[in-house]
């Protein structure tokens, strides 16, 4: 039997963990050959060369397409995006897949739809027709919907938008977010094991955060991060903090150095370049809160039942469960809605994004595609 084969995209730490188990679902399906192209912050030293991490749960790497640029200024993130672009040019063209498997809204996943479009690959695109106003984020994700030709999305209301972007409604599957796939089939640490493994030790209350560059504002992101540091000084020593450090966007690195200084002096502050889906999500099941203002606060948190402070606009227009309480990034906004979130009760809240079955939905849709070939020329459907 002829498999066909499907070249899964990986950029990051975030896209890995909801990309996980639909790559293990191809891997056990008899129809379907696993490719694995990995770019990004996977491949560089100062995000924790997280390549290492997927090799290690067993995935062959079929190619490295190295275009992070050392900088992180715009115009640095912008000829990442062409680097990237030229790289998956060169990957596509070796590895000649059936189906590029893509999530998300990043640049450098940008990047491997525009060498796929021109390649003549079909594009199945994760998590399509999501709202995040104050990020350029929100301008990628659309853009990759309407260079993709399967959709795979996370609610109803997206289907909707995919809809009204002209794509055929028969190849828009509202699938959940695989996020919670992982949330269902991790087995989670304790807190004994986690301070033991990880090096951290937990307070009286304990805190998750994860903060990224803000791309859409006007100026720097440093102001609003250090509004949140500011807030974590003014909720005191009581608090445990592990920071998880922000993504390759313009200023990460800017933003990670500020949080090493920061973490480096206080003794109830951790930081890290990335854990695993094991320890970060097992982390997030011992915190009180989530704080910052990262998706994994909406989409894997309420799962948990744990409630979460979203900070500013990145994530705005995003479905929200009733876990999440909302602020500006005013440190004194920010300390009351902290402890606003710990005296919140999240024992019945339901997550908006699913059941956490995701993966075989998804590893379904791409095995009943027998023609891959006639996905690539598309027809607009008006809404």
């Amino acid at each position: 039997m002829l498999k066909r084969s499907v070249c899964v995209v990986t950029g990051s730490r975030a896209d890995y963990g909801l990309l996980f188990w639909i790559m293990k679902g191809i891997q056990a399906e008899p129809t379907l050959a696993l490719q694995v192209a990995v770019t990004g912050s996977h491949l560089a030293a100062d995000f924790g060369m997280t390549v290492h991490a997927i090799e290690g749960d067993g995935f062959e790497v079929s190619a490295r397409v190295d275009s992070l640029l050392p900088g992180d200024t715009r115009a640095q993130v912008a000829k990442s995006l062409g680097r990237g672009v030229i790289g998956f040019a060169e990957a596509f063209e070796k590895l000649r897949p059936d189906i590029a498997l893509v999530l998300g809204d990043r640049f450098e996943i940008l990047a491997a739809a525009e060498a796929a479009l021109i390649a003549r690959v079909p594009v199945a695109h994760v998590g399509g027709g999501d709202v995040t106003e104050g990020a350029f984020d929100d301008a990628i994700r659309h853009s990759i919907t309407k260079m993709s030709h399967l959709h795979f999305v996370s609610n109803s209301l997206a289907a909707r938008r995919v809809r009204q972007l002209g794509e055929d409604p028969r190849h828009i599957y509202d699938v959940g977010s695989p996020g919670l796939d992982t949330v269902r089939h991790t087995l989670l640490l304790g807190r004994r094991e986690l301070e033991s493994r990880v090096g951290i030790s937990f307070g009286k209350h304990n805190l998750l955060v994860t903060f990224h560059p803000v791309t859409l504002e006007a100026g720097s992101s440093l102001p609003q991060l250090e509004e949140l540091l500011r807030a974590f000084d003014r909720l005191g020593s009581e608090f445990a903090v592990f920071f998880t450090k922000a993504n390759a966007d313009p200023e990460g690195r800017r933003l990670n150095s500020r949080l090493e200084q920061y973490a480096s002096s206080r003794a109830n502050c951790w930081l890290f370049d990335s854990l695993g889906q094991q320890l970060y999500l097992s982390l997030m099941r011992e915190v009180d809160a989530l704080v910052g203002n990262s998706s994994s606060a909406l989409y894997e948190a309420p799962t948990l039942r744990k409630p979460a402070v979203n900070i500013g606009d990145r994530q705005k227009g995003r479905l929200r469960a009733a876990s999440v309480l909302d602020c500006a990034p005013r440190a004194e906004e920010i300390e009351r809605t902290v402890r606003a979130a710990l005296r919140l009760d999240c024992s019945a809240v339901k997550n908006p994004y699913g059941d956490g079955a995701s993966a075989p939905r998804i590893v379904a849709a791409l095995k009943a595609v027998t023609n891959p070939e006639a996905l690539v020329q598309k027809q607009f459907f008006d809404a």
